[in-house]
Parts: structure tokens; C-alpha cells; sequence
């Protein structure tokens, strides 16, 4: 075979063909998320609004916000122990894209992640949503496409799913080009992504007709850069990479304690009730997902010290890490962005030469370079935040020395090692990391 052959497109009826099932898996993975986001809204409104309103009680206060969560993770581990499939693996172990999960895993995760939005855990809809669509359209393929590659049809679901939860195929498209990139088969990059981007664009088209989610906050437009902009810029994002770091550092240690009880039930509740006095103590803003909450930080953030945002920087960071390692369903990139929204915000109520938009997406960029490890994602949630591609050209110059810091570090996963290592034994990642 020559290079040329090695490297030629697919062909163009192939592509054609198969452009029909992406723009349908694009479709109902957008509706799926549009399904269980709405099923969470309805039940937040319920526990959070209707209920307390109907007992006259103050759906903010101290009782309700600690006895809601850790109701939350007692109905979560209840559900975790009982329902056949047991709602899908440790979420801890998984990425944002994993092998597909047999259907009857489905209803439990379904269930779990729901109830977890709704409840005020600290955590996105982002893994579970992926991993049910995923495992919808993988069995789907197999009977009305069987001719698709498995692996094919994973990629188009996820596509479609991220197209759908940011509101663009970019997003996906950033995501699967270093996947596509490392893959053998013909033609160019972007004959790669084609049916990627075909899934994606149909999701995110699908969701903006049925109003999706804002993602970015209302910030000043970023001025005329300087070079004093490069330095201050670097710096925060340096805080947020070391603030993730230690969180990396915390979470395999966090993942053996609530993990010493066999039995879901317990860890998840006893997380519960933790993250129910976090959540009394940093305020609304650090409980669920994060988006929202960071748009009502940004429009608060005038009457608080740097000290208050440093401290629900500090607080969303410990919810994210309970959530996370105790063994509720959602991701954390989600997450992520809200914590660099906090920590951009008190750069730039503490020294006031830092524009926020910089701030905020600088803060960004280095807690998503650490959760997710994908510096293309990182760079376009960090733009996206704050609505500005003005500040591309500086992102693009801050992460260099961001990616240095984390491309050596442990990911903020738990590895099949960890997750079967009694928790009586210490964690082995700084030795492995020194025989390195």
C-alpha cells in the first residue's frame, strides 16, 4: 500500500451514508439531555422552592440546605446498593468518554444523576449524561447500523452529547481532535471529525431550539492588552493549576476513606451530610453544578472581599472532591468552571490592575487543564466563559507554562490499581511517581 493510499478519505458515499445516523444520534442525544436536565430542574424546584415553601420554611436555611443533601446521598447510596447494575461504576474511575455500559446499568445512573442535580451535589451532568447516550446508541447502532464500528458510534454519541451540553460542536470538535489524531485511518484531520461535528452541530442545534443553558458570565469586555496582562494572567492561572493539584494530590486519599465501608450507603450519606455544611457555609452559591451558581457569584461579587471568594474557591473545591470520590454520578468539569469563575474574581477584587474577563478565564483555563487534562478543551471553556475571544491570544501564551505544571502530575481519576488497593495500605502514586 502506498502513502497515499494509506492516507485517503473514506469514500464519499461511505460518509454520506453514515452522515444520516450521526445527525440522529446527534438528535436524540441532544433530547436525552434536554430529558433528564428538565426531570432535575422539576425536582430541584420541588425540594428547593415548592416544598419549603408550602412548610414555611426558608429553603436557604442551616436545617434545610444540611438535611436535603444528606437525604440526597442516603436515597443516592440506597439506590447505588439495591438497584440491579448498581447505577453504573465508581464514578471516580471514569473519564469524560469510557467504553459503553450495558443498558440494564442505565435506569440506576439515570436515577442517581437526577436526584444528585436536583439535591445540590457538587458535581455537572456531563460523565453520566455521555455514558447513557453512549450506551443508548451503541445498542441502538448494533441492531439499525451494524455495519458502524462500535468505537464509531461511541464517538458520535459523545459528540452529539457535547455538542449539546455546551451549545456548539467546537467544544466536541476540540475533544476528539487529539482522539481522532492518534487513530489509524484515512484522510486528513478533519475527514476524521466530519461525522463527529455532523453529531455535534444536530445536538447543539437541537438543544438551542429548546433553550439551552448559558455557559458564560457578564463580565467588562477585556481592554487593550499589556504585557503586565501576560504576568497577572499567568499568575492566577498558576493558582488554579496548584489549587487543582491538590486536589489531585487529595483525591485518591479521599476516594480509600469513604471507601473503607463496602456498602454504598453510609459513605454516600455521611458525604451528604458533609457536603451539607459546606454548602451552609459557603451559601447557595457552592452547591450543584455550578452554572448558574457562578453567573449569580459574578452578579454578587461587588458586595464580597476577595477573602469571601477565596473561601468559596476553597469550599466548591472540597464539595467537588467529596462528591466526586464518595461515589455520587456527575462529572467535574462542570464544576471546574466554577471554580475558576471564584478564583478569577477574587484575583481581581484583590488587585485591581487584573481585568476581570482575564481573571475569570485565566482561573478557568487552569482548573479545566487539570480536571480534564485536554488543553483544548481548557482553552475553550475559558474563552467561553467569559464571552471574549479577545483574551484568546493571551490564553493561548498562559497555558504553555499551565500545561508544563500539570502534564507531569497524576489525572484526577482513580486508577483500577487504586480502586481495588485495600484501604489500610498507603497510596502507591509518589512511589510509582518516583521510580519514574
Amino acid at each position: 500500500m502506498t502513502t497515499a493510499e494509506a492516507h485517503a478519505a473514506p469514500p464519499l458515499k461511505t460518509t454520506l451514508l453514515l452522515a444520516i445516523p450521526a445527525i440522529l444520534i446527534g438528535a436524540v442525544t441532544a433530547i436525552v439531555l434536554i430529558v433528564l436536565s428538565g426531570a432535575a430542574d422539576w425536582l430541584q424546584g420541588q425540594i428547593w422552592q415548592t416544598i419549603p415553601a408550602a412548610l414555611g420554611l426558608d429553603d436557604t436555611s442551616t436545617w434545610w440546605t444540611f438535611g436535603v443533601l444528606t437525604l440526597t446521598g442516603l436515597v443516592v447510596g440506597l439506590i447505588v446498593w439495591l438497584v440491579p447494575g448498581h447505577a453504573g461504576p465508581d464514578p471516580a474511575t471514569t473519564g469524560l468518554v469510557a467504553d459503553p455500559l450495558p443498558l440494564r446499568m442505565l435506569p440506576g445512573l439515570a436515577a442517581v444523576l437526577v436526584i444528585g442535580l436536583a439535591g445540590g451535589v457538587s458535581l455537572g451532568p456531563e460523565n453520566p449524561i455521555i455514558a447513557i447516550n453512549c450506551a443508548l446508541m451503541v445498542a441502538a447502532a448494533t441492531r439499525f447500523w451494524p455495519s458502524m464500528p462500535i468505537p464509531l458510534a461511541v464517538m458520535l454519541s459523545a459528540a452529539g452529547t457535547i455538542g449539546a451540553l455546551f451549545g456548539t460542536p467546537v467544544g466536541a470538535a476540540l475533544v476528539f481532535t487529539g482522539i481522532v489524531g492518534m487513530t489509524v485511518g484515512g484522510g486528513t484531520l478533519w475527514d476524521k471529525l466530519f461525522l463527529p461535528l455532523v453529531s455535534a452541530g444536530t445536538g447543539s442545534v437541537v438543544m438551542a431550539i429548546f433553550g439551552g443553558p448559558t455557559l458564560s458570565v457578564t463580565v467588562p469586555a477585556f481592554e487593550t492588552p499589556q504585557l503586565m496582562d501576560l504576568v497577572s494572567g499567568t499568575a492566577v492561572g498558576v493558582v488554579a493549576v496548584l489549587l487543582g493539584l491538590v486536589g489531585v494530590y487529595l483525591f485518591p486519599v479521599l476516594h480509600r476513606v469513604f471507601h473503607v465501608v463496602a456498602n454504598p450507603v453510609i459513605p454516600l450519606t455521611v458525604a451528604g451530610a458533609l457536603l451539607g455544611v459546606l454548602g451552609v457555609i459557603g451559601g447557595p452559591d457552592t452547591l450543584f453544578k455550578g452554572l448558574t451558581q457562578m453567573q449569580d457569584l459574578v452578579a454578587s461579587a461587588d458586595g464580597m472581599s476577595a477573602w469571601q471568594l477565596v473561601a468559596i474557591t476553597l469550599i466548591k473545591l472540597a464539595a467537588l472532591l467529596i462528591a466526586a470520590t464518595a461515589g455520587f454520578r456527575g462529572g467535574r468539569i462542570f464544576p471546574a468552571v466554577f471554580l475558576g469563575v471564584a478564583l478569577g474574581l477574587a484575583a481581581s477584587t484583590l488587585f485591581d490592575g487584573i481585568q476581570p474577563s482575564l481573571a475569570i478565564s485565566a482561573g478557568v483555563l487552569g482548573f479545566v487543564l487539570v480536571v480534564a487534562r485536554d488543553g483544548w478543551l481548557a482553552l475553550f471553556m475559558a474563552v467561553v466563559t467569559v464571552a471574549d475571544i479577545a483574551v484568546l491570544p493571551l490564553l493561548c501564551i498562559i497555558i504553555l507554562p499551565l500545561w508544563l505544571l500539570v502534564t507531569r502530575q497524576p489525572p484526577m481519576l482513580i486508577t483500577a490499581k487504586q480502586a481495588a488497593q485495600p484501604a489500610s495500605q498507603p497510596n502507591d502514586v509518589g512511589s510509582d511517581r518516583a521510580a519514574v
